[in-house]
């Protein structure tokens, strides 16, 4: 009897381990960029002619095109196609498509993409603390292409979210 009742709670304690529902690893962050960045995103922003509107996050954003059907959430996967350029015009990245998991990506995605759905055409304006602060990105052979607190530009389409 005993042996049964150790079998069953064995079964019962290695069961919970075999759960595939993990849920959505990502979570929601408050970070707002700081005073001085917003600013630094406006004064571009007005010399360049371009009208934007401030996010709650400081990001800045244009909708192109608003999309229809499914909007990206912090655990959708999306397809999209972008060009990323650093104030100065130097463009440091593009892809024509590509897909990723929004949650893995820099906070001014992660508050802009949602901002429109499938189909949809976005520009977006990220202060540096909702980019990659700090820290310079380098290329594969440890060039420097973005440097360390600078402002980025995308140019974003959603094609597809999953």
């Amino acid at each position: 009897m005993k042996f049964s009742w150790c079998l069953l709670l064995l079964g019962m304690l290695f069961s919970g381990c075999l759960k595939t529902d993990k849920g959505c690893p990502y979570k929601e962050t408050n970070i707002v960029a700081s005073a001085s960045e917003q600013q630094q995103v406006e004064a571009y922003l007005s010399a360049n002619g371009i009208t934007a509107t401030r996010h709650s996050s400081g990001l800045y954003y244009q909708v192109l095109t608003p999309g229809a059907g499914a909007r990206p959430q912090l655990c959708s996967s999306v397809s999209v196609g972008y060009v990323g350029k650093l104030a100065n015009g130097t463009i440091f990245d593009q892809k024509n498509i590509i897909s990723f998991d929004l949650g893995r990506v820099i906070e001014g995605w992660k508050k802009g993409l949602p901002l429109i759905q499938k189909g949809g055409h976005i520009m977006l304006y990220i202060p540096p603390s909702l980019g990659y602060g700090p820290y310079d990105v380098k290329n594969d052979n440890q060039v420097v292409i973005i440097p360390a607190n600078s402002m980025l530009i995308f140019d974003v389409e959603i094609f597809d979210v999953n």
